[in-house]
């Protein structure tokens, strides 16, 4: 009888353990760690490089991924909005099989203006845990994360409600702390190596 509440407890305990590491392991990213990556061009950039920035815009493209495809044109008019008010925009491809050459390709083909870092062996997503294409993290110039998920509600851009990405930077240059700062990014899974 003693014996079997000792295992209970032991099995309680455990069992604790193993969903306290579960729910610390899957917390949001607060804050982001420092990186250096090289363009399509070789140039390096070093994330905090752009602390100066009112918000750095992280989004995770793919050359390939219909969905990150499909966002090309509201991706570069949101840079083209935003980067006028002091927001940085940086996308990072950390598929393996896309190479730097593909992704300057791809960007000069739909004009795509903002920087794109190529993350080899997926080291900046695995960080960031980053799981899609497209994905967004919006940074303050302190890296503290301010927002992560969609960039709207839908691959369809007529289709569009909720602009959520345009919503959090508009709260942040009014010097607001951003409403909705998580949602739900959909897309293609990261190609992983």
């Amino acid at each position: 009888m003693v014996f079997n509440k000792f295992f209970s407890l032991a099995i309680l305990i455990t069992v604790s353990f193993f969903l306290l590491s579960l729910e610390i392991s899957c917390s949001p990213l607060e804050e982001a760690e420092d990186f250096t990556l090289t363009d399509y061009n070789g140039k390096k950039h070093t994330l905090s490089s752009y602390k100066e920035s009112k918000a750095i815009v992280i989004i995770f493209v793919s050359t390939e991924c219909p969905v990150s495809n499909a966002y090309n044109s509201r991706m570069e008019k949101l840079n083209k909005e935003f980067s006028q008010k002091g927001i940085t925009f940086l996308g990072i491809n950390s598929n393996k099989a896309e190479s730097v050459e593909r992704i300057k390709e791809h960007s000069a083909d739909n004009g795509l203006t903002f920087s794109i870092l190529k993350d080899e062996k997926n080291v900046v997503a695995d960080k960031f845990d980053a799981s899609a294409t497209p994905e967004v993290y919006v940074l303050s110039g302190g890296l503290k994360v301010l927002y992560h998920g969609r960039i709207d509600n839908s691959k369809d851009e007529s289709e569009v409600e909720s602009q959520d990405l345009k919503n959090a930077l508009n709260e942040i240059l009014e010097g607001n702390e951003v409403t909705k700062k998580e949602t739900k990014a959909f897309g293609c899974s990261i190609k992983r190596v």
